[in-house]
């Protein structure tokens, strides 16, 4: 059996926690860990970093960015990186890790030193995004509009707290000035060459999300059917564990909260022929497949421990 020790900087967020749960059900993985009082040594840190197979990044991107150069830092001793902030995630230096992107995506991951785990609502975005992009059915300089609902957890502490003890509000936008950190990294593994306007929200819920992209058919290239585009989403998951084209609800209805507690993604188009319209819809928990079930995959990958499996699916497989 492969062991592999791997040490997560940053273990005690929301992330971090759900990276150590889903490891810590996992024989072929060693976690190892810093004493409180010394996460902040740096020798303490490097020291752990030399001994360890992987280390993984649960971090604000500043923090990020300079625990990634110390492990850079150990020469032949340097331990391979999985970066969940945002720091590194359009870094060409580094590979995306959305292993369902495109094909050979997962190859190129599990060949990698360094790797950026995706943003939550990226995954849903690009998982929609990019085939038809692909396609040649969508225009790399196409208007996308992105509109999403998450759950209160990804919001980090400050969110978190505030719902947990005060109730928060019912719904709210956020991010109206257009300048959203996870833009850059939908626009480039989308495969757009035009800005995306991308409108997040947050419910009272504490985890779950959908993400979705509205069309007009007679705008894309060829005017394709619903059928079309439900055929390419289709051709491009084949085969996939974790990202799954389902059909529409029958009665128009979807709330997020059905994934949680996995680490899958569910596709689906809903279309209006009639009026030439559609609406495309990613649902994932946006701590399973959108944080730390896509770090466990990626990790999977990088280490050659289950590839392209991620940890829920793993206990039950």
């Amino acid at each position: 059996m492969i062991s592999a020790k791997i040490f997560i900087d940053g273990e005690s967020g929301t992330t971090g926690l759900g990276i150590r749960e889903r490891l810590s059900a996992m024989q072929s993985v060693t976690l190892k860990s810093l004493p409180s009082e010394r996460r902040r040594d740096p020798a303490a840190r490097r020291e752990i970093m030399e001994e360890v197979d992987l280390v993984v990044l649960c971090l604000p991107d500043d923090a990020a960015r300079e625990s990634a150069a110390m492990a850079a830092s150990l020469g032949n001793a340097a331990p391979k990186v999985l970066d969940a902030s945002t720091a590194h995630r359009v870094d060409p230096a580094w590979v995306y890790g959305f292993a369902e992107m495109e094909p050979g995506q997962d190859a190129r991951i599990a060949q990698a030193r360094n790797v950026a785990n995706p943003g939550c609502y990226p995954t849903g975005a690009i998982g929609l995004i990019r085939p038809l992009v692909d396609a040649g059915i969508m225009p790399k300089d196409f208007p996308v509009t992105i509109n999403a609902v998450s759950g209160y957890s990804g919001g980090g502490k400050s969110m978190i707290q505030v719902h947990d003890t005060t109730n928060g509000p019912a719904f709210e936008l956020y991010g109206l000035n257009l300048e959203h950190k996870h833009v850059p990294e939908t626009q480039r593994y989308g495969g757009l060459t035009r800005r995306p306007i991308f409108v997040p929200s947050v419910g009272h819920f504490r985890q779950g999300m959908i993400v979705s992209v509205p069309l007009h058919l007679d705008t894309l290239n060829g005017k394709p059917t619903g059928a079309d585009l439900l055929a390419v989403l289709e051709q491009r998951y084949a085969g996939c564990d974790l990202v799954r084209v389902v059909p529409p609800q029958a009665d128009g209805k979807l709330e997020p909260e059905a994934l949680n507690g996995t680490d899958r993604m569910e596709l689906s188009v809903h279309v209006n022929q009639k009026h030439g319209q559609a609406i495309l819809v990613a649902r994932l928990d946006n701590l399973g497949k959108g944080a730390s079930g896509a770090a466990v995959q990626n990790i999977g990958l990088m280490l050659g421990l289950h590839a392209g499996v991620g940890a829920r699916e793993m206990a039950h497989a």
